[in-house]
């Protein structure tokens, strides 16, 4: 992670592409995906369809992917959903970068998507490649900050073994809490969907396989949006739905 410090903002077209005027054929895409999906079609010829019938971009189609969900995964994911208040003396296992990209698109007045689910996600993720950026070390901070207010015993991290600078990554969170003084462990492995989906303890995450099947979930990322990042872009179609 060695290049110069930059941002995860908004791409240059996204003004419009998430602005006013487009909200309304997006919130109807994410509605019309939902019904498709809870009638049995698969997610790809689904996106195309309501892709072309609301003329939507590439980018708005990805987003709108990445806010549906079908009302079973939305009543599972509810029912398995804790407080804040239940990490109190427990420890909390960290999908790391689906958390960290989030918070730093936020920060950065990138797009944040607020799904069917109320969890928060950025509009593309980040896949295979990761470079850390200036909101890098204030978003852990966040992260710190808001463990510690809620109690959690430990942070336990865990980090895709394949994605580029993952090693760094995992060298800067434990660096930064041993100079700040945070319990903070962090791990690689080739499959961080997997350790969450079956750990058994509270997972921090927005990713839809992890959330379809962990035991217990938290929306760490959407607690401190609303709370510490009160300004971010938010873009919220958790009302989108029949």
């Amino acid at each position: 992670m060695s290049n110069p410090p930059s941002h995860r903002g908004p791409a240059p077209k996204d003004a419009r592409l998430f602005g006013p005027d487009a909200l309304p054929a997006l919130a109807a895409a994410v509605a019309d995906l939902r019904w498709l999906l809870d009638h049995g079609y698969a997610i790809r010829s689904s996106v195309e369809l309501v892709g072309n019938r609301h003329d939507l971009t590439r980018r708005q189609r990805v987003a709108a992917a990445r806010c549906v969900c079908t009302a079973a995964q939305a009543a599972r994911r509810a029912a398995h959903e804790l407080t804040p208040e239940a990490t109190r003396g427990r420890e909390l296992w960290l999908d790391g970068f689906n958390i960290l990209t989030t918070l730093e698109t936020a920060l950065s007045g990138g797009v944040i998507l607020v799904g069917q689910d109320g969890c928060c996600r950025d509009a593309t993720g980040v896949h295979r490649r990761y470079r850390k950026v200036e909101e890098t070390v204030p978003a852990l901070k966040l992260v710190a900050e808001t463990a510690r207010h809620w109690g959690v015993l430990r942070c336990r991290w865990w980090l895709d073994e394949p994605m580029s600078n993952s090693g760094r990554l995992k060298a800067l969170l434990l660096d930064l809490a041993a100079r700040e003084g945070w319990d903070w462990t962090a791990e690689l492995t080739p499959s961080p969907d997997r350790v969450l989906a079956r750990c058994g303890g509270i997972v921090a995450t927005a990713d839809s396989v992890v959330l379809d099947r962990c035991a217990a979930w938290v929306n760490l990322c959407g607690w401190i949006i609303r709370q510490r990042i009160p300004h971010a872009w938010r873009v919220d179609f958790s009302g989108s739905g029949p």
